[in-house]
Order: C-alpha cells, then sequence, then structure tokens
C-alpha cells in the first residue's frame, strides 16, 4: 500500500514497456467519419476566425482551426458542454487524433473560443461554405426546400415570466398614481410640475429634478426609524422616487418585448410557448425558442431560432435570411399548414416560388360533415360573373362591399369582401346555415381564395404527392434526429445569439454525419424518396 503516501502514482509503474506505434491514426478506422470531418473542415476559409485574433501578443496555444475541429466534432458525437468535449479530448482517441500532437484544451479554453471567438457572423460564413462545398458537388440541388419548425426549451428557469398585459395593467394603475401625486404637489407643495400623460417618465423626472432643487435651497433633512415623523415633502418625494423607478422597470419591459407576449427573467430572448413535453400535463407554458429548419437532400440548409410560437410569421424572414445567405431562391417551398397565410402566398408568389403549403382545412374538406355543412363558403355555388354566392335556399348572397384588414404583427394589408343574403326570414335551414340574427353574411379574401386553390392543386399532383411525403421524412426526420438520436432537447446557452451558435454547430455536424452517411450507404446522387410515394 506504499501508494498511498504520494498524490502522483507515475512513481510506481508496473513496468510497462514501450511499444509501438506511437502514431495514433493506424487506431482510426479508415471510413471514420472523423476522417471525413477533418478533410471536410480544412477545405474552408478561416479567414474571419483568425481575424478575430490580435495580430500581436504570443501564439495559439491551439490553432482556432483545430479548436473548431473538435467543437464540431464533439457535437457530432452528443458533447455539447466544454467540459464534456475537454475530457474527451484527455480519453477518446478520435479527438486525441484531431488535436495532432497538441496538449489536450481546458474547458475553459473550449467555453471562451466558442463564445467569444465563434460569433454568429463566423459561425454563419463557415456554415454556408458547408452549404456551397455540397451544392458544387452536387449533394444538393437548390430544386426543394423542405421546411418544418419545432419549439425547444430554453436554458431559463420555468416560473420566470414576465407578461405584457400584466405590464399594461401595471402601467395604468400607476398612471393614476402619478396624476394623484402632482396634484398633491400643486397642493401642498405649491409645486407646478407640468404633468404630461404621453411622457409619464418625463414628467415624474422633472418632479424630482425641482424637489431635489428645492431640498438643496432649503438643506432638508430626511428622517427615518422609529419615533420619526416624515414630513409631507418627505412623503411625496419617497413615492414620486418609487414610481420613477417603477416606470423605469416598465419602460425597459415594453423594450424587451419587442412585439411579443412574454419573456424570461433569465434569458429575455426566449418566449413562452406550449411545448409538447409537458411533464405535469396541464398545458403549462415553458421558455422556449421556436426553431426553423429547411431542408434538402437530407441537408440542412437553414436552422434559425424564432420568437414567434407559430410558425405563420417565421417563413418571410427565414426565406429571406437564406437568399442573403445563397444568393439564390428555390423554386419549390414545401411545408405543413401551420405556415399557411395570405402574406406567405403572396410572398411566394412575388418571388417566382411554387408553394407546396398545405390548406388548413386539407384534412377536414375530406370529411362528409364537412361536405354537408351548408354554411360553409367552399359548399357554395359561386357566380363569378355577377359576383355572388347562392346558398342552400336558392338566394342570392351579394357583395355588400369591401375593406382592409391589417395584420397588426407584420401590417400586412388584405383585402376583403363581404357576401350578405338578401332576405334570410322565414328560411327553413337557416339554424343549420348561420348562428345569427338576421341576415347570413361571409367574408372573403379572393386573393388567399385563388392562392390556397393554387397550392391545393400543386399538392394533389404526383410530384406534390412526392414533395409531401419527402418533406416528412427530410424535415421532420432532421428534427428527430436531433432530439432522439443526438439527445438534444434543451438549449445550454443563453440569449439569441448563443442560441444561434448552438444551432449552427448542430447543423454542421448533422451535415457532416449526413455527408458520411450517404457516401457509406451509396446515396450521394439520391435527393428524393420517390420508391415512398405508392
Amino acid at each position: 500500500m506504499q501508494y498511498k503516501h504520494s498524490k502522483q502514482y507515475a512513481q510506481y509503474p508496473k513496468n510497462y514497456q514501450l511499444k509501438l506505434p506511437l502514431e495514433l491514426d493506424i487506431f482510426i478506422p479508415k471510413d471514420a467519419v472523423v476522417r471525413l470531418l477533418s478533410q471536410v473542415l480544412e477545405e474552408l476559409d478561416y479567414t474571419k476566425l483568425f481575424q478575430a485574433y490580435s495580430t500581436q501578443g504570443r501564439k495559439f496555444k491551439i490553432s482556432p482551426v483545430i479548436l473548431f475541429k473538435l467543437i464540431v466534432f464533439g457535437y457530432l458525437e452528443n458533447h455539447y458542454s466544454s467540459r464534456s468535449i475537454a475530457t474527451a479530448c484527455q480519453r477518446d482517441t478520435h479527438f486525441m487524433w484531431l488535436l495532432e500532437g497538441n496538449e489536450p484544451p481546458s474547458h475553459q479554453l473550449i467555453n471562451s473560443f466558442r463564445k467569444d471567438r465563434l460569433t454568429t457572423d463566423i459561425l454563419e460564413d463557415l456554415f454556408y461554405q458547408l452549404i456551397e462545398k455540397l451544392i458544387e458537388s452536387d449533394e444538393i440541388e437548390l430544386k426543394n426546400l423542405f421546411i418544418d419548425g419545432t419549439k425547444l426549451e430554453a436554458n431559463a428557469n420555468r416560473y420566470t415570466f414576465t407578461w405584457k398585459k400584466s405590464i399594461h395593467k401595471q402601467e395604468e394603475k400607476l398612471l393614476e398614481k402619478v396624476k394623484v401625486l402632482f396634484v398633491q404637489c400643486e397642493k401642498k407643495l405649491n409645486l407646478v410640475c407640468g404633468f404630461t400623460e404621453t411622457d409619464v417618465l418625463g414628467s415624474l423626472q422633472l418632479a424630482l429634478y425641482l424637489m431635489n432643487k428645492e431640498i438643496e435651497t432649503s438643506q432638508f433633512v430626511f428622517v427615518s426609524g422609529k419615533g420619526k415623523r416624515k414630513s409631507c415633502f418627505q412623503k411625496l418625494y419617497e413615492q414620486a422616487r418609487e414610481l420613477y423607478q417603477r416606470q423605469c422597470r416598465y419602460k425597459e419591459a415594453n423594450e424587451i418585448f419587442n412585439g411579443r407576449n412574454s419573456y424570461s427573467k433569465t434569458d429575455h430572448d426566449a418566449t413562452f410557448m406550449h411545448l409538447k413535453d409537458d411533464h405535469m400535463n396541464n398545458g403549462q407554458l415553458k421558455p422556449a425558442y421556436n426553431v426553423q429548419v429547411g431542408v434538402e437532400s437530407e441537408y440542412i440548409i437553414s436552422i434559425q431560432p424564432f420568437p414567434n410560437p407559430t410558425d405563420t410569421n417565421t417563413l418571410i424572414p427565414f426565406l429571406d435570411h437564406l437568399f442573403e445567405k445563397l444568393g439564390r431562391r428555390y423554386p419549390r417551398i414545401i411545408a405543413d399548414a401551420g405556415y399557411e397565410s395570405e402574406e406567405n402566398y403572396t410572398y411566394l408568389k412575388s418571388h417566382h416560388q411554387i408553394s407546396y403549403i398545405k390548406p388548413v382545412n386539407y384534412e377536414q374538406i375530406k370529411k362528409k360533415s364537412y361536405q354537408k355543412a351548408i354554411g360553409k363558403r367552399e359548399n357554395m355555388d359561386y357566380n363569378e360573373a355577377e359576383d355572388y354566392y347562392t346558398c342552400a335556399n336558392d338566394q342570392k348572397l351579394v357583395n355588400s362591399g369591401t375593406h382592409i384588414k391589417e395584420n397588426k404583427k407584420t401590417h400586412f394589408n388584405s383585402e376583403v369582401t363581404t357576401y350578405q343574403c338578401q332576405s334570410c326570414e322565414n328560411c327553413p335551414v337557416k339554424q343549420k346555415c348561420t348562428k345569427a340574427s338576421g341576415n347570413k353574411k361571409i367574408q372573403v379574401s379572393k386573393n388567399f381564395i385563388r392562392l390556397r386553390e393554387e397550392s391545393l392543386e400543386n399538392i394533389k399532383n404526383d410530384l406534390g404527392i412526392c414533395l409531401r411525403v419527402n418533406r416528412s421524412i427530410q424535415a421532420e426526420g432532421a428534427f428527430g434526429v436531433l432530439k432522439a438520436d443526438h439527445n438534444f432537447t434543451r438549449f445550454l446557452t443563453r440569449g439569441n445569439e448563443q442560441v444561434l451558435t448552438e444551432l449552427l454547430l448542430l447543423g454542421l455536424s448533422f451535415n457532416i454525419r449526413k455527408l458520411h452517411t450517404r457516401i457509406q450507404n451509396n446515396r450521394s446522387d439520391q435527393h428524393l424518396f420517390k420508391e415512398m410515394v405508392a
């Protein structure tokens, strides 16, 4: 038991003899994914990454390219934390091979490199360089973009929510208190501050300035503690200061909302959403990000986080960002019913992109109960020449005017036409047709109906069926791999920038793994799963 008396165990060797080979390369299989990863990442241009370092000072302890390889391979092998990657560099021969004889990095070095050096601008540049390489090698065709979204839980405390409606209610209550305060200041202190309802913060700031000036000139002394009675001036001053601080907090909260209805106190960029993983089965909201992914030929072409709980308003910024990075637009866009809106249809039409978006009511219109519902617009006859609908009782629903409906979030204007029945009195089927006490009314966006019918025809033909099947396999399959195989269901970092960094690293590792799989299975020339179509 002599080893108990020393903390250095190397001084008690078991006569280990040096054996050949010393080179780690012989232990790495020739078809290992780490070899492909190293070759692919070596071909990228790291000019922007090296520009993030100072030209002065000492040299790198480990090359930034090697550190980048280690992190991407770590994500490929489900090592997401800096400590996990650092441990793998000491124990895993594949990580040691990537080190090229360098000393294993500490977790602090890995973390600082990922956080401070791998900015989203640099990482996006490297990510889309890889996409361009795949395009050049005919792995990606730039023909069909399959889009899907999922919600991933943010690295924020679950019950740290701040609600927009709650803040607005508190602001209304505070406004009433401020009005009372200014009236009291004028009556009791003869202090005229000039209250402005549109600028509560500025009014309070002016009141405090005048009060502080009064304190300086009169050399007023504040009292506190047991047995001391505060003067009227001190009470009003403390109340004004408290209201000012509260209004500052409300102003900061409104700036953080940025069009959202909620945010987390521990991650301001996270929004509270309904997640599928509801362990309490009560539909509680959790801080999360809506992650959007675009896939073609099984490769992730683009991956971005959004604060929107729904997918509808993510399509346009997602495609704009992709065009900004690639400089090209996909001719066919395939997405599920969550992306359907007149604004999205109009956007795709204006950019000469064919829509393969499934209508929201696609499954409903197949049901007999829907087809028998006489009150539905789809089940009424339409006379395009004279612009009127005919109901089940042979009554005309004539055009009674149009109005513009604006989307409050995106400010998209839609022209809506109202059709009204001339007379629903004594109608035998009125109860089945409408719940209104007066005449039957329907509101129709002609442009939306026309674009929806075009998209419906697209998804019904042979190509559309094939693309819909592939969207389920490729886009939803990508999320299945990330969640189930890579066990990535919650972010490790906070803030939109750091979350995007994690997603881009996931996308890089996913694409390299996919390239390796396709090469090994001789599927490099396969872009669609055509055999799945009956």
